[in-house]
């Protein structure tokens, strides 16, 4: 329409990279970035996943075992929005934790967004901006029992997050924890049954005594609010905030 003004996105002309970007939150972090104007590399051991959710955001889609530090060399490195978000769970007492299991959780959720933030990192500083989003959990913040990989894996993550940012603050980068506690994925989900299983009770009654047992809020949180904060930490109002962990955990750390 004649005189009709383009307003540019807040994100056009950045790159963005999602690691376990097939999953559900970071699916949802895809589309987010993608809607505000970035080009989205989906990031995902499952090629067809990556695949499919780099088809629906017009991203690229790159298939990737982050366990895997020669595999990390092959993807981008001109990155302005780097998110950290792949991960997996193993429930199990430290006296049973299979040692090969523990090294592999470090290895996606520690490792990789160190070797992801030290191949991204040049590139921001050159253009002089850039935001590192990792995300990590309320398990950053507090500890659960029969958790120990995951729980050590998001505490370590905290730590880099951390370092990040002080050492990016000169140079226009800010680096970020968004902390969710339980949201509505298949993680959960498989969690939820297996609890079950283990108590004898009620897949219900595992998210009513269980899993929302410490949380104020007693729900479980919708990947898009995930996704929202996410883009959030990417807009000129949260320039000045790095290093910081942001719980979005119903006040469960709050207690």
């Amino acid at each position: 329409m004649p005189g009709t003004q383009q307003h540019a996105l807040p994100l056009d002309g950045r790159n963005a990279l999602v690691t376990g970007g097939g999953g559900t939150i970071g699916r949802s972090c895809a589309h987010a970035l993608a809607e505000a104007g970035a080009k989205v590399h989906v990031v995902d051991r499952d090629v067809d996943s990556a695949a499919l959710v780099a088809s629906e955001v017009d991203g690229v889609a790159h298939a990737t075992d982050l366990a895997d530090p020669t595999a990390i060399q092959q993807l981008p490195e001109e990155v302005d929005v780097l998110v950290n978000n792949a991960g997996f769970q193993h429930v199990a007492p430290i006296t049973e934790f299979p040692p090969e299991t523990f090294i592999r959780m470090q290895q996606v959720m520690v490792t990789a967004p160190f070797l992801l933030a030290r191949r991204c990192l040049p590139h921001m500083y050159a253009r002089h901006w850039g935001r590192v989003i990792n995300i990590s959990s309320v398990h950053g913040l507090r500890a659960s029992a029969f958790k120990s990989a995951y729980v050590a894996a998001k505490h370590g993550l905290e730590g880099l997050s951390k370092v990040i940012a002080l050492e990016s603050a000169a140079h226009g980068v800010t680096s970020n924890c968004v902390n969710p506690g339980y949201v509505r994925t298949p993680l959960v989900r498989d969690q939820i049954s297996e609890q079950a299983a283990s108590h004898g009770i009620g897949e219900d009654e595992v998210v009513s005594k269980i899993l929302l047992d410490r949380p104020a809020i007693k729900r479980l949180i919708e990947p898009d609010e995930v996704s929202a904060l996410v883009v959030w930490l990417c807009g000129p109002q949260a320039a000045y905030l790095s290093g910081a962990a942001l719980p979005l955990d119903g006040a469960w750390s709050a207690s």
